[in-house]
C-alpha cells in the first residue's frame, strides 16, 4: 500500500509486477508454455529450503537451480542437493565446511554409483560473505530461506543486484526495515511467510484505500490455552512440540512465545506500510485461514488451504503465477469447523510489544529480534524460564530507549549491526544474572 517504491503485495497492484507481466524470465519449454526461471535458493538445506526443492523437484519444467547456499551444518544433505538439482554454485557461510562439502559430494556421487564425469562438479565458495554473494548472481528469484538476522546482508545484495526476492527470512526486513525498503523498486520483494503471502494474496481484491485492516492468524502454539501462570514450568520439549506446524527449532519456539506473529505484525507493518494499530492478531488453532484483509465496506477476504508451506513458497518463487498442484487444497466434500479467538496479552505479551518496538521503528525492532535469537538460546540452554524470553526482551528494548537509537531516516548497515551486537550482549548478560 505504499508508493515509496519498496513495499509488496500492495492493495493496488502485487508483490512483482501486474498479474499480466512476467519480468526477466528465462526462456523455456514449461508446461503451460510458462518461461522456466532460474532459482538461486538460500539456507537449502532448512525447512523452507528443502520444501522449496520438493516444489522444484516436482515442476522440471517450470524451475532450474542455478546456486544453493547453506550455513554448512549439513553438508551431506547439501551434496545431496548439489547432486540431484545441479546448481552452478554452492555456497557455505562457514568456510571449514568447503573441505567437508567437497567430500561429501564424493561419497555421495559414489554412493550414487557415479563415474568420473557423470556429472557437474558446482563451483564451491565458503565463508561469511558467500551466501550474499552468492544472492547476487544472475537468476530471475532469489529465495532467502536462512534462519534470523545473519538474512540481511543476502537481503541488500539481491535487492542491489536487481533480483526479485522471494522473501522467507523476515528478520531481515525487520531489523533493517528502512534499509531495505530504500533499496527495493516496487515490487521486487515478494513474501513467502505464509501469513503474508496469504496478505499479499487477498489484497489483489482492493485497492490501497479501500483497505480498513489487515488480520494475521496465529495457531496458538501449543499453549495457546494456558494462563500466565501455566506458563512458569514450561519445557523446551514442550515448546517444540507446534501442534500444527514442522519447523526448526528457533521458529518453533518463537511461536510457541507467540514472539513469531510479533515479528510478523512488523513484517506486515513494513511490507504493506499499515500502520500498526491497524494490524490485528486473532488466533485460528486450525490453521487454515492464513490471514485476512478487511476493506472499509465491511467485506474481509481471508486466504484459506491446509497449512502446507510449499504453497506460499510455490507462489513466491513464481509471483504472480500460481503454481498447479503446489499443495493439497482444502476438502470442500466434507465438514469444517474453524475457531477464530481473540489473543491473551496478558499470557502472550510480545505482539503488544511489538506494537510499540515497530511504532518506534529506527534500531528497536533490531534490538528486539538479537534480544529474541539470544534468549531462545538461553531458554534451550535451560539458562533462562520460558517467561523469561519476552520478559527479557521487554527489558533490553526499555533500556534501548535510553540509549541513541537510531532514527529510521538516518539508519545504515553499521547501525543495526551496532544495535544487533549491543542487544544480544545486553541479553546475554541478563540470561546470565538472572
Amino acid at each position: 500500500m505504499a508508493d515509496n517504491g519498496t513495499v509488496t503485495g500492495t492493495a493496488t497492484g502485487n508483490p512483482a509486477g501486474d498479474p499480466g507481466e512476467r519480468p526477466d524470465r528465462t526462456p523455456g519449454g514449461a508446461p503451460g508454455g510458462a518461461p522456466l526461471r532460474e532459482v538461486v535458493l538460500l539456507g537449502s538445506t532448512g525447512s523452507i529450503g528443502t520444501q522449496a526443492l520438493d516444489v522444484i523437484r516436482r515442476n522440471p519444467g517450470r524451475f532450474r537451480v542455478t546456486a544453493l547456499a547453506a550455513g554448512g551444518g549439513r553438508v551431506d544433505l547439501l551434496a545431496e542437493q548439489a547432486l540431484e538439482f545441479r546448481p552452478e554454485v554452492v555456497a557455505v557461510a562457514r568456510a571449514s565446511a568447503a573441505q567437508d562439502l567437497q567430500l561429501a559430494f564424493y561419497a555421495e556421487a559414489q554412493r550414487r554409483g557415479y563415474s568420473a564425469g557423470d556429472y557437474p562438479i558446482p563451483k564451491i565458495v565458503a565463508g561469511p560473505d558467500a551466501v550474499a554473494d552468492v544472492a547476487a548472481l544472475p537468476c530471475d528469484v532469489v529465495l532467502n530461506g536462512v534462519t534470523g538476522a545473519l538474512g540481511l546482508a543476502s537481503t541488500l545484495a539481491a535487492l542491489d543486484a536487481g533480483r526479485t526476492l522471494a522473501l522467507a527470512n523476515k528478520e531481515s526486513l525487520i531489523v533493517g526495515g528502512p534499509l531495505v525498503k530504500r533499496r527495493a523498486r516496487p515490487g521486487q520483494i515478494v513474501p513467502v511467510d505464509s501469513e503474508h503471502s496469504a496478505l499479499a494474496q487477498c489484497l489483489r481484491g482492493g485497492t490501497a484505500e479501500e483497505v480498513r485492516r489487515l488480520v494475521l492468524t496465529a495457531s496458538g502454539g501449543p499453549f495457546r490455552d494456558r494462563t500466565r501462570a501455566e506458563l512458569a514450568d514450561v519445557t523446551v520439549e514442550q515448546a517444540l512440540n507446534h501442534p500444527t506446524w514442522d519447523m526448526g527449532p528457533v521458529i518453533t519456539i518463537n511461536s510457541a512465545t507467540l514472539v513469531n506473529k510479533a515479528l510478523e505484525v512488523i513484517e506486515a507493518h513494513l511490507l504493506f506500510d499499515v500502520p500498526m494499530d491497524r494490524i490485528e492478531v486473532m488466533v485460528h488453532p486450525q490453521s487454515y485461514i492464513h490471514s485476512m484483509v478487511e476493506f472499509v465496506d465491511g467485506s474481509t477476504l481471508a486466504q484459506t488451504s491446509p497449512p502446507d508451506m510449499r504453497l506460499p513458497i510455490a507462489l513466491g518463487l513464481d509471483w504472480p503465477d500460481r503454481v498447479p498442484d503446489a499443495a493439497p487444497g482444502v476438502d470442500w466434500t466434507r465438514a469444517h469447523t474453524w475457531e477464530l479467538f481473540p489473543l491473551d496479552d496478558e499470557a502472550f505479551p510480545a505482539v503488544r510489544l511489538a506494537r510499540h518496538v515497530g511504532a518506534e521503528g529506527g534500531t528497536f525492532p533490531a534490538v528486539f529480534n538479537a534480544a529474541n535469537e539470544e534468549c531462545v538460546e538461553a531458554f534451550r540452554a535451560g539458562t533462562l524460564p520460558f517467561l523469561g524470553i519476552v520478559d527479557t526482551i521487554a527489558r533490553v528494548v526499555e533500556e534501548h530507549a535510553a540509549r541513541d537509537a537510531r532514527p529510521a531516516d538516518d539508519l545504515t548497515v553499521e547501525d543495526v549491526l551496532a544495535a544487533d551486537a549491543w542487544a544480544r550482549e545486553r541479553a546475554r548478560a541478563l540470561t546470565q544474572t538472572g
